[in-house]
């Protein structure tokens, strides 16, 4: 099994929320689609933007930790290094 972790965003240098799952493309469908109260359909946060694969869940989810402690510009500096024009990826991942 597969382990995720995910940038999504609301625009490019928008909003940012980083988030873990085991299933990327479905959860990526509940935020784009705002099926779920919380911080990502308060702001429209929709636009998947960066991804790891992990095969080990604790290591994603040190990650996670990891990522959501690091500030503003390192976030945008990631996502830019592997997806410089913001491109969604949901189709990419949806195949």
């Amino acid at each position: 099994m597969n382990y995720f972790v995910y940038i999504l965003a609301s625009r490019p240098r928008g909003v940012l929320y980083i988030g873990f799952s085991d299933e990327l493309v479905g959860r990526t469908y509940t935020h784009r689609n705002e099926l779920i109260e919380g911080f990502t359909k308060k702001y429209h946060v929709h636009r998947l933007v960066y991804f790891e694969i992990f095969e080990d869940r604790d290591a994603a989810l040190k990650r996670e930790k990891q990522l959501k402690k690091w500030n503003r510009a390192w976030k945008i500096g990631l996502i830019e290094k592997h997806n410089p024009t913001w491109k969604d990826l949901y189709d990419e991942i949806n195949q």
